[in-house]
């Protein structure tokens, strides 16, 4: 579904026309011809040569004054036009084309792996000139690959966001540049963090309440997204560090319930049967951690009290939920990853190449959300993602800019500064 209209093509007409006219009139005074006088055999004398040259002057200034064709970028949103989460990506997007000039559109797969494809053939077929410059993707369900054929083969640019080619396909695929010159590179966030920081802050108040299990130690279930999205299994890997740094840390299971709340409803019922006395429920994100709440509630238990639970992501629900005490510990921000990617590309398209900071780029974009800072972004992003400056984090705009910072915290001191 296509939830923004896109008008460059109009613009772009309009403005080949307009460049026309004023080329045409520049070509004839290069040519010694008064262009308005064209078949008259007049020749370019005196007062003649100083008029000439006034229209000369006006139409460098006319030219001058026409903008450059707005960057067209197309997102293939892989969530739900429904589902929050992938809503605020969309809509942080484009906070960020907005600010920066550019047309965008987005077009929601609605967690069809197989609608991604389709969505990239459309584009591929439209005609020449409809189709966007740009073409941000993710590698939801390996999707990828795929996807980057069909756009670099039509003639459009690629860029990964979220989540980009897995190791085991790089044979194939190669890195941005090389076989697919089109694919012009990545940003991801630094996935690990969001795992780590809230697997932490589970184990760390389950220590410090003592909701030790029958051998002494703290117990954690998970409930992970899937088992190929690189993002989920970065998170997978945050959780076990943080329970790999503590010996009185036992990981009993981890479950996939693909980011639903429905399926992590379905399956903490039967972790709760098969571990009883287990009290630490880490979700990969907010949705399942959700899910996993209910199934307790359901059984009579009380969340933040009968067991403490963690999630990723920036919804209101969850942000509440903490503020509320029924869930532990979140963190989120990645979110903005489609906007700062905009940034890139718009850097790339000016002329300010990101790859002196490297073509795959990861950077940190989390933040652990505690009741006070959850209450302050609900304060200014409860009614979805305000208006912000993103040309302060850009070097096109900024010459002087040496490095990136993508974080959330820096998004927050940089938007509160204007």
């Amino acid at each position: 579904m296509n939830v923004f209209q896109n008008t460059a093509a109009a613009a772009k007409a309009s403005l080949s026309g307009r460049r026309a006219a004023n080329d045409g009139m520049l070509a004839g005074l290069a040519r010694g011809t008064n262009p308005l006088m064209a078949g008259k055999g007049v020749r370019a004398t005196g007062r003649k040569l100083i008029l000439w040259a006034a229209v000369w002057f006006a139409a460098c200034l006319a030219a001058s004054s026409i903008p450059a064709a707005a960057l067209t970028v197309a997102f293939v949103n892989p969530g739900k036009s429904d589902e929050v989460y992938w809503l605020t990506a969309s809509q942080a997007m484009q906070s960020a084309a907005n600010s920066m000039g550019m047309k965008l559109e987005v077009f929601y797969a609605e967690r069809d792996h197989l609608r991604q494809l389709d969505i990239a053939k459309m584009l591929a077929a439209r005609a020449a000139g409809e189709r966007p410059d740009f073409v941000v993707i993710g590698n939801e369900k390996r999707m990828g690959g795929p996807m980057l054929k069909i756009i670099t083969g039509a003639g459009m640019k690629a860029f990964f966001a979220y989540s980009t080619i897995l190791p085991e396909d790089r044979a194939e695929l190669g890195a941005p540049r090389e076989k697919f010159k089109g694919w012009i590179g990545s940003l991801l966030p630094q996935a690990e963090d969001a795992g780590y920081l809230t697997a932490r802050a589970l184990i760390t108040r389950g220590l410090r309440e003592k909701r030790l299990g029958e051998d002494g130690k703290v117990h954690l279930l998970a409930i992970a997204g899937d088992r190929s999205t690189e993002s989920s299994l970065l998170r997978n890997k945050g959780m076990e560090r943080a329970v790999q740094e503590n010996t009185a840390v036992v990981l009993d299971q981890v479950v996939y319930g693909d980011w639903r709340r429905d399926l992590g409803e379905e399956k903490a019922r039967e972790l709760y049967v098969r571990y009883p006395r287990t009290q630490l429920v880490w979700a990969g994100n907010d949705l399942m951690a959700f899910g996993a709440m209910k199934a307790l509630e359901v059984s009579g238990g009380v969340p933040g009290k009968d067991k403490l639970f963690s999630g990723v992501n920036t919804s209101t629900e969850a942000m509440q939920a903490v503020i509320d005490g029924r869930m532990e510990a979140l963190s989120g921000g990645h979110f903005m990853c489609g906007a700062w990617a905009l940034v890139l590309i718009n850097d790339y398209a000016n002329g300010r190449d990101f790859a002196d900071e490297g073509l795959e780029l990861v950077h940190p974009m989390f933040s652990l959300f505690d009741p006070p800072l959850a209450r302050i972004y609900l304060e200014r992003f409860r009614e979805g993602v305000p208006k912000l400056d993103f040309r302060a984090h850009s070097k096109h705009y900024n010459p002087k800019l040496k490095s990136y910072d993508f974080s959330f915290a820096n998004l927050l001191k940089t938007d509160a500064r204007r």
